[in-house]
Protein backbone atom coordinates (compact mmCIF):
# COMPACT_ATOMS: atom_id res chain seq x y z
CA UNK A 1 0.00 0.00 0.00
CA UNK A 2 2.99 2.44 1.08
CA UNK A 3 4.38 1.94 -2.77
CA UNK A 4 0.86 2.98 -4.37
CA UNK A 5 0.55 6.09 -2.28
CA UNK A 6 4.16 6.91 -3.18
CA UNK A 7 3.52 6.79 -6.60
CA UNK A 8 0.31 8.40 -6.63
CA UNK A 9 2.24 11.65 -4.47
CA UNK A 10 4.81 11.42 -6.85
CA UNK A 11 2.53 11.19 -10.31
CA UNK A 12 0.75 14.61 -8.54
CA UNK A 13 3.66 16.31 -7.44
CA UNK A 14 2.80 15.70 -3.57
CA UNK A 15 5.62 15.49 -0.82
CA UNK A 16 6.28 11.55 -1.08
CA UNK A 17 6.28 9.93 2.53
CA UNK A 18 4.14 7.10 1.80
CA UNK A 19 1.13 8.36 4.14
CA UNK A 20 -2.08 10.39 3.07
CA UNK A 21 -1.78 14.00 4.27
CA UNK A 22 -4.84 15.65 4.09
CA UNK A 23 -3.37 17.30 1.07
CA UNK A 24 -3.45 14.17 -0.63
CA UNK A 25 -6.55 13.39 0.27
CA UNK A 26 -8.04 16.36 -1.09
CA UNK A 27 -6.30 15.78 -4.42
CA UNK A 28 -7.09 12.51 -4.98
CA UNK A 29 -10.83 13.57 -4.05
CA UNK A 30 -10.81 16.34 -6.62
CA UNK A 31 -9.41 14.09 -9.46
CA UNK A 32 -12.06 11.62 -8.27
CA UNK A 33 -14.88 14.55 -9.11
CA UNK A 34 -13.25 15.48 -11.66
CA UNK A 35 -14.16 11.80 -13.20
CA UNK A 36 -10.10 10.74 -13.25
CA UNK A 37 -9.76 7.04 -13.75
CA UNK A 38 -6.54 4.81 -12.55
CA UNK A 39 -5.09 3.48 -15.87
CA UNK A 40 -2.29 1.09 -16.00
CA UNK A 41 0.47 2.97 -17.30
CA UNK A 42 3.64 3.66 -14.59
CA UNK A 43 3.49 6.71 -13.08
CA UNK A 44 6.41 9.49 -13.72
CA UNK A 45 9.19 9.83 -11.12
CA UNK A 46 9.63 14.09 -10.03
CA UNK A 47 11.42 15.95 -12.60
CA UNK A 48 14.67 15.62 -10.47
CA UNK A 49 14.52 12.25 -11.11
CA UNK A 50 13.58 11.58 -15.13
CA UNK A 51 16.43 11.02 -17.89
CA UNK A 52 16.52 13.33 -21.05
CA UNK A 53 16.57 11.77 -24.44
CA UNK A 54 19.23 12.96 -26.76
CA UNK A 55 19.24 13.67 -30.16
CA UNK A 56 21.55 10.73 -31.23
CA UNK A 57 19.08 7.99 -29.50
CA UNK A 58 21.21 7.70 -26.45
CA UNK A 59 19.66 8.55 -22.38
CA UNK A 60 21.46 11.29 -20.36
CA UNK A 61 20.67 10.54 -16.52
CA UNK A 62 19.38 12.94 -14.33
CA UNK A 63 22.18 14.20 -11.65
CA UNK A 64 20.44 12.72 -8.94
CA UNK A 65 20.61 9.40 -9.92
CA UNK A 66 21.97 6.74 -8.25
CA UNK A 67 25.58 5.64 -9.75
CA UNK A 68 23.62 2.01 -10.75
CA UNK A 69 21.03 3.79 -12.44
CA UNK A 70 23.75 6.04 -14.19
CA UNK A 71 25.68 2.69 -15.12
CA UNK A 72 22.34 1.35 -16.18
CA UNK A 73 21.81 4.13 -18.41
CA UNK A 74 25.57 4.15 -20.13
CA UNK A 75 25.25 0.43 -20.48
CA UNK A 76 21.68 0.79 -22.67
CA UNK A 77 23.17 3.73 -24.35
CA UNK A 78 25.44 1.10 -25.98
CA UNK A 79 22.81 -0.55 -26.81
CA UNK A 80 19.79 1.63 -27.94
CA UNK A 81 20.23 2.30 -31.50
CA UNK A 82 21.48 -1.74 -32.30
CA UNK A 83 19.06 -3.82 -34.63
CA UNK A 84 16.49 -6.46 -33.21
CA UNK A 85 16.99 -9.97 -33.41
CA UNK A 86 15.09 -12.85 -31.20
CA UNK A 87 17.77 -14.43 -29.40
CA UNK A 88 20.42 -11.58 -29.42
CA UNK A 89 22.06 -10.43 -26.26
CA UNK A 90 22.39 -14.10 -24.94
CA UNK A 91 25.57 -14.99 -25.05
CA UNK A 92 27.92 -15.27 -22.26
CA UNK A 93 29.39 -12.12 -22.72
CA UNK A 94 26.32 -10.32 -23.69
CA UNK A 95 28.24 -8.69 -26.44
CA UNK A 96 26.31 -8.88 -29.80
CA UNK A 97 25.39 -7.13 -33.04
CA UNK A 98 21.60 -7.63 -32.34
CA UNK A 99 19.48 -7.61 -29.46
CA UNK A 100 16.00 -8.76 -28.34
CA UNK A 101 13.67 -7.80 -26.07
CA UNK A 102 15.11 -9.71 -22.44
CA UNK A 103 18.68 -9.25 -24.09
CA UNK A 104 18.78 -5.19 -24.35
CA UNK A 105 16.82 -5.64 -20.20
CA UNK A 106 19.89 -7.92 -19.52
CA UNK A 107 22.69 -5.85 -21.53
CA UNK A 108 21.73 -2.82 -19.03
CA UNK A 109 20.65 -4.87 -15.87
CA UNK A 110 24.69 -6.05 -16.02
CA UNK A 111 26.25 -2.77 -16.86
CA UNK A 112 25.44 -2.22 -13.38
CA UNK A 113 26.31 -5.76 -12.24
CA UNK A 114 23.09 -7.01 -11.63
CA UNK A 115 23.22 -9.65 -13.66
CA UNK A 116 26.14 -12.63 -14.15
CA UNK A 117 24.55 -14.17 -17.34
CA UNK A 118 21.60 -13.19 -19.55
CA UNK A 119 17.85 -13.88 -18.44
CA UNK A 120 15.17 -14.84 -21.05
CA UNK A 121 11.85 -12.45 -20.49
CA UNK A 122 10.12 -15.93 -18.70
CA UNK A 123 13.12 -15.42 -15.84
CA UNK A 124 12.93 -11.75 -15.66
CA UNK A 125 9.61 -12.71 -14.38
CA UNK A 126 10.78 -14.17 -11.44
CA UNK A 127 14.37 -12.05 -11.04
CA UNK A 128 14.90 -8.90 -8.33
CA UNK A 129 12.23 -7.47 -5.76
CA UNK A 130 8.65 -7.64 -6.33
CA UNK A 131 6.64 -4.45 -7.89
CA UNK A 132 8.02 -1.28 -9.10
CA UNK A 133 11.24 0.52 -8.23
CA UNK A 134 11.62 4.11 -7.86
CA UNK A 135 14.48 4.46 -9.98
CA UNK A 136 14.13 0.90 -12.45
CA UNK A 137 11.13 -1.00 -12.72
CA UNK A 138 11.48 -4.49 -15.07
CA UNK A 139 8.59 -5.31 -16.75
CA UNK A 140 8.27 -9.12 -18.21
CA UNK A 141 5.67 -11.50 -18.95
CA UNK A 142 6.70 -14.74 -21.42
CA UNK A 143 6.64 -13.48 -24.41
CA UNK A 144 8.01 -9.63 -23.56
CA UNK A 145 10.26 -7.81 -21.82
CA UNK A 146 10.78 -4.07 -21.13
CA UNK A 147 12.30 -1.43 -18.44
CA UNK A 148 12.15 2.04 -17.26
CA UNK A 149 14.75 3.46 -15.90
CA UNK A 150 14.92 6.99 -14.30
CA UNK A 151 11.52 7.82 -16.21
CA UNK A 152 12.16 6.55 -19.36
CA UNK A 153 10.67 3.47 -21.25
CA UNK A 154 13.97 0.97 -22.71
CA UNK A 155 12.17 -1.26 -24.80
CA UNK A 156 12.56 -3.40 -28.43
CA UNK A 157 9.04 -2.02 -29.55
CA UNK A 158 9.67 1.34 -29.71
CA UNK A 159 13.19 0.97 -31.53
CA UNK A 160 11.52 0.98 -35.46
CA UNK A 161 9.16 4.41 -34.79
CA UNK A 162 12.03 6.61 -33.21
CA UNK A 163 15.29 4.96 -33.89
CA UNK A 164 16.03 4.07 -30.56
CA UNK A 165 15.08 1.62 -27.38
CA UNK A 166 14.53 4.85 -25.10
CA UNK A 167 10.63 6.25 -25.30
CA UNK A 168 9.45 8.82 -23.57
CA UNK A 169 5.85 7.65 -23.50
CA UNK A 170 5.13 4.45 -21.81
CA UNK A 171 2.85 1.68 -22.34
CA UNK A 172 -0.11 -0.26 -20.60
CA UNK A 173 1.46 -2.57 -18.33
CA UNK A 174 -1.08 -5.13 -18.13
CA UNK A 175 -0.36 -9.04 -18.28
CA UNK A 176 3.01 -8.30 -17.27
CA UNK A 177 4.90 -9.05 -13.52
CA UNK A 178 6.55 -5.76 -12.20
CA UNK A 179 10.04 -6.55 -10.86
CA UNK A 180 13.30 -4.05 -9.44
CA UNK A 181 16.52 -3.97 -8.63
CA UNK A 182 16.78 -3.77 -4.88
CA UNK A 183 17.02 -0.31 -3.62
CA UNK A 184 16.28 0.93 -6.76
Amino acid sequence: MVSIVKRFQRANGLKVTGRLSDADISALRGLVERGATVRNVPAMPPTDQRAGINSDGTATPPPTAPPQVVAMIDAANQIATTPYSYGGGHNTSFKDTAYDCSGSVSFALHGANLLNSPLDSGSLEKWGATGPGEWVTVYANGGHAWMTIAGLRFDTSGREKAGTRWQPDMRPTSGYVTRHPDGL
